[in-house]
């Protein structure tokens, strides 16, 4: 929301500077985002008329004028702007002026005639102007008042970032209001009478969607001047607000849109035929909107139409069919009510947004219609002139106001405050709450332009805002803090964190909401869950996967010239699961690039499968996973493994699909892991074991056996044994080549044995020896000779 800080002092005066205004909105919940001077700054300049303009006798461009500058004596400047004339009033700046960019006037000489001054187009002053050459003024403009004040250029365009509960203050009597309730200075706003009807015509008001459309008010208004210009106040304000002026009637409803907070429609009354119904779309209606796209109107859209098609997209668009144009002679001006719920997310749907929809989701006050109706009647009656018809009028189901219990104690010890009930009482009626004393506390009934308040938290809120956050002392916690017992069977959350923060990974967090895209990339889900109001289009489904969010990180830095990445994230994602969705938490990492930063004592060598899979142990550790080879869609299709613990598949770890890493442009392919969280935090509690005075024995084999045996499942076999003594089984080395036949590989184990109460004998170790030389046996594997 835009508007000039003069306007609002038009309303309500507080007596405060720009900067203790915009402080006092910020604090008060209005976040103000941008605050812009109407003009740059500049000294020194009047409105001047020119009485007189000659010739330059040694420049064709140029102009010798004299203008009258209120001091009672003509002045001589020389101008070179193709539209200085006789009898035309502009600015002018004096000899001392000093103009945007500290450009001092000074009297000079141009081309030997002498020049005292100068006269001034918009862009030398900093003021938007249209016209090539000087900044031509009203011919009531009065001569040798300064320019700033008479064009009100020590004003200030305030934009506030206001909040989806905050609809209320998307207007000028809203953040009036706003300003004296927090400051208590009188609020004066512009008088409402009622227009004199002189019309007898009216049209008739249908509605077939009573629950969507609370309320509907039409007016005819007949023989309109719709080439009548905008006065220069309303552009201004429109200007500052970040509007520009289009024609009269246009310009008064988004005048009043920024005023009241309230949108109206102006339809051209020669394109309606019959009267108005407010009614769903039907089934494979389309229309034409002012934007000049045609659009398939789904079944839940409300339109308002004619009795024979739709000329409008109710809340978010007129129709071009029924447009005002340039030989608009008659209009039938709308103002309605309509449900928040049925306007959300239609435009976005559609593709764009309208500052009618912007309010309409968020909700406008239901009983607004009529005044603002009465106030645009009136505009357009004064700027273009005409005949006003009858108000017609049809109510459906408007909101109800229900009352909300907040008790005065809560409200203090909530704040850490010792208000009282009159001081409650007082701050209610300040914002326009009707608050009714109830026992411990009041009983509230919030306005009819307030949507927000609904529970007491609500209420405590706003003692808040009134009280002034800077009001509320900062006392240190009085609760004793006492610490909380960690049970030994779950590692701690931050320890996880630091875990894959020591292997060079850096922690991102993205969004839950992800392009579709993304979701049938890395997750082959055609199907994901989708969010019925996205806050933007390729944000429209929930996540499956961290995957997405990890890669399109790992692009983003690669635009950036950061040749080695690692990171991860820890996140929930969203699974469907019949009717109900889990929303279980993953570790997910990606790893690019260099396998070591880049150095002189080590070799350049990209990392690996083999390197994020040391990564994933050491974060599973002391537990030893089992890595099996899977299938993924994200990644490749031969480099890809099932983690397990305990045998239970707890994630995935594997290099990124090639055709992804052509699709996402990326130089070479990130090797990636998706872990369940919950199964991370899991451990066994730490059991104590004596450590052995003595020598350990090491046996190594070395078997033969086809290429498609997997070392993983002969070394689970070997740990499945069980066999006593031995204190570990790992494989060392593999071997294809000379020596062996095709087809063949030699996988060469370790099996280490140690007692801690005595030394191992041969007749110890001789059974260990035959019990894996059988076991090896049963998975076609026999000793290399």
């Amino acid at each position: 929301m835009k508007f000039s800080e003069n306007w609002l002092k038009s309303w309500v005066n507080p007596g405060l500077s720009t900067e203790q205004l915009n402080y006092l909105l910020t604090m008060a919940g209005l976040e103000v985002e941008s605050c812009e001077p109407a003009a740059p700054a500049f000294s020194g300049v009047v409105i001047a008329e020119v009485k007189t303009v000659r010739k330059h006798e040694n420049a064709d461009r140029l102009r010798v004028t004299e203008v009258d500058v209120g001091t009672g004596e003509l002045v001589q400047i020389v101008c070179g702007a193709p539209n200085v004339a006789e009898g035309v009033k502009v600015p002018c700046a004096l000899p001392g002026a000093v103009l945007p960019g500290d450009f001092k006037i000074k009297p000079t000489k141009m081309r030997g005639v002498p020049s005292n001054g100068m006269l001034c187009s918009g862009k030398e002053l900093g003021v938007p102007d249209e016209v090539d050459g000087l900044l031509l003024l009203p011919a009531d403009a009065p001569v040798g008042a300064s320019i700033r004040d008479y064009l009100d250029l020590d004003d200030h365009s305030i934009e506030l970032k206001i909040t989806p509960n905050r609809a209320d203050c998307l207007g000028m009597r809203g953040i009036a209001r706003e300003v004296a309730a927090l400051t208590g200075a009188p609020l004066t706003a512009p008088a409402l009478p009622a227009v004199a009807v002189t019309l007898d015509e009216r049209r008739a008001v249908t509605l077939r969607a009573d629950a969507a459309c609370g309320r509907y008010l039409g007016r005819v208004i007949r023989g309109v001047n719709q080439a009548a210009p905008t006065p220069d106040w309303m552009k201004t304000r429109l200007a500052r607000a970040g509007l520009r002026s289009i024609s009269a009637i246009v310009d008064v409803t988004n005048y009043i849109l920024l005023e009241q907070g309230q949108p109206l429609h102006a339809f051209d009354l020669a394109r309606l035929q019959g009267g108005i119904v407010v009614r769903m779309a039907e089934q494979g209606e389309t229309l034409t909107l002012l934007n000049g796209k045609e659009q398939a109107l789904d079944a839940d859209m409300l339109v308002i139409a004619d009795e024979h098609k739709a000329v409008a997209l109710a809340g978010v668009m007129g129709g071009a069919n029924s447009e005002v144009s340039d030989s608009t002679q008659d209009v039938f001006l709308e103002s309605a009510y309509f449900a928040p719920e049925a306007i959300a997310g239609r435009a976005r749907r559609l593709g764009f947004s309208s500052d009618a929809s912007f309010r309409y989701e968020r909700g406008v006050d239901f009983t607004l219609q009529a005044e603002a109706m009465e106030r645009a009647t009136a505009l357009i009656l004064d700027i273009c002139g005409g005949q006003a018809g009858p108000v017609t009028e049809a109510v459906g189901q408007l909101p109800a106001r229900a009352p909300v219990k907040v008790r005065v104690a809560r409200v203090n010890q909530v704040l850490g405050l010792q208000l009282s009930a009159d001081d409650m009482a007082a701050m209610f009626a300040r914002l326009g709450f009707v608050a009714q004393a109830d026992g411990e506390g009041f009983l509230v009934t919030p306005p009819s332009f307030r949507f927000d308040i609904a529970i007491e938290e609500d209420l405590i809120e706003e003692v808040a805002r009134l009280h002034g956050y800077d009001n509320i002392p900062s006392d240190a916690p009085q609760a004793r803090a006492r610490m909380l017992a960690q049970p030994e069977t779950l590692t701690p959350r931050g320890e996880l964190r630091r875990r894959v923060a020591a292997r060079d990974y850096q922690e991102i967090v993205s969004y839950a909401f992800v392009d579709s895209t993304w979701e049938q990339d890395f997750a082959a889900n055609a199907a994901p869950i989708k969010l019925i109001n996205p806050i933007a289009s390729q944000m429209s489904v929930m996540r499956s996967t961290l995957f997405g969010g990890l890669v399109d990180t790992l692009v983003s830095n690669l635009n950036r010239k950061q040749a080695r990445v690692r990171l991860f994230e820890i996140a929930r994602v969203f699974l469907k699961r019949g009717e109900t969705v889990e929303q279980p938490e993953r570790v997910a990492g990606l790893a690019y690039g260099g396998r070591l930063p880049e150095q002189w004592g080590a070799k350049s060598e990209r990392v690996d499968f083999y390197d994020v899979k040391a990564d994933v142990e050491a974060l599973l550790a002391p537990r030893v996973a089992e890595f099996r080879k899977a299938s993924h869609p994200a990644l490749h299709p031969g480099r890809t493994a099932d983690v397990l613990l305990d045998g239970v598949v707890i994630g995935v770890l594997g290099e990124l699909h090639p055709q992804w890493v052509q699709k996402y442009d990326l130089p070479a392919a990130p090797v990636l892991f998706e872990l369940d969280f919950a199964a991370l935090l899991a451990r066994q509690p730490v059991a104590a074991q004596p450590v052995s005075r003595l020598q350990p024995v090491r046996r190594d084999f070395a078997f033969v056996v086809d290429e498609s045996v997997e070392a993983g499942a002969l070394l689970a076999a070997f740990e499945a044994l069980n066999l006593p003594a031995v204190t570990g089984i790992g494989l060392f080395d593999v071997y294809r080549g000379k020596g062996l036949e095709e087809g063949k590989k030699s996988l060469a184990f370790k099996v280490l044995m140690q007692d801690t109460a005595k030394t191992l004998t041969d007749a110890d170790v001789e059974p260990v020896v035959q019990a894996v030389v059988a076991c090896a046996a049963q998975h076609g594997a026999h000793l290399r000779l």
